[in-house]
């Protein structure tokens, strides 16, 4: 599939849900071509406007992407304008962290603005994932041992299985947890052990947000009744070879 955004795959999948189709999609890929036998990728032309105050934040966002400021205009309302030029792949999920940076308040619009060589490894999300390591239902005893690690996308008495995400981690690496464990029942009593675990809602992600979470070893799974992230390889051995494999393969390079 082909479409002009996340945005507008998210809708074709939403389309494809509702009509009781059941896929899988994976993490969104820009169209590249090779030019004298070397590989280009499309770049989009960025402009922003947004209070001043977020100048830093918006800068070091950016830079992640490996935008190039062409212009900087300060309108002497406290508000400013950036022009960018930055890989299309670069804003594959930036809309929703702009967003949240700028409170709401900042502008964006892009448009497509030719190819240019490949410009390397770009790393947009800062924070991993956290893996179910087992099936079963989740329970709240274990999510409660779990929300400190970040945000959770499950709530009690889901089924979950090997190898599905069931939250961000608040670190870069990802994090298999088990969150089906239930709590050991015994005859003896305690002060302070019968209280109820007060959990964090769930953060639920629409079809959108969850192509804009989901990282190159990881897809989303889509049927008509609940939309979820899994990894590629569900076994937890599995990816953990291959993990330290990769990262040998790039220590020696």
């Amino acid at each position: 599939m082909q479409g002009r955004g996340e945005l507008q795959l998210a809708v074709l999948v939403e389309i494809m849900k509702r009509e009781g189709f059941e896929l899988t999609v994976g993490k969104p890929q820009v169209v590249t071509k090779m030019v004298d036998g070397k590989l280009h990728e499309p770049m989009e032309r960025l402009s922003i406007d947004a209070p001043e105050e977020y100048l830093g934040v918006i800068t070091q966002l950016m830079a992640l992407r490996k935008g190039r400021m062409e212009q900087m205009v300060n309108h002497g309302t406290s508000w400013i304008r950036l022009d960018y030029r930055v890989p299309s792949r670069g804003l594959i999920g930036f809309r929703t962290e702009f967003l949240t940076e700028t409170r709401g308040t900042g502008l964006l619009h892009h448009v497509f603005d030719g190819y240019e060589a490949w410009h390397g490894e770009l790393r947009t999300r800062s924070t991993g994932s956290l893996v179910s390591d087992r099936m079963g239902a989740v329970t709240s005893y274990a999510l409660y041992g779990t929300q400190d690690r970040g945000s959770i996308f499950v709530e009690p008495g889901d089924e979950v299985y090997e190898g599905m995400v069931i939250g961000e981690n608040s670190r870069s690496e990802d994090m298999d947890v088990n969150c089906v464990r239930e709590k050991k029942l015994t005859n003896m009593r305690a002060s302070g052990t019968d209280e109820s675990e007060r959990l964090i809602p769930a953060k639920k992600l629409n079809m959108e947000g969850a192509l804009e979470f989901c990282r190159e070893d990881e897809c989303v799974e889509v049927t008509p009744a609940v939309v979820r992230i899994r990894k590629v390889i569900l076994d937890g051995s599995t990816r953990a070879r291959l993990t330290s494999k990769n990262k040998r393969a790039n220590e020696n390079s």
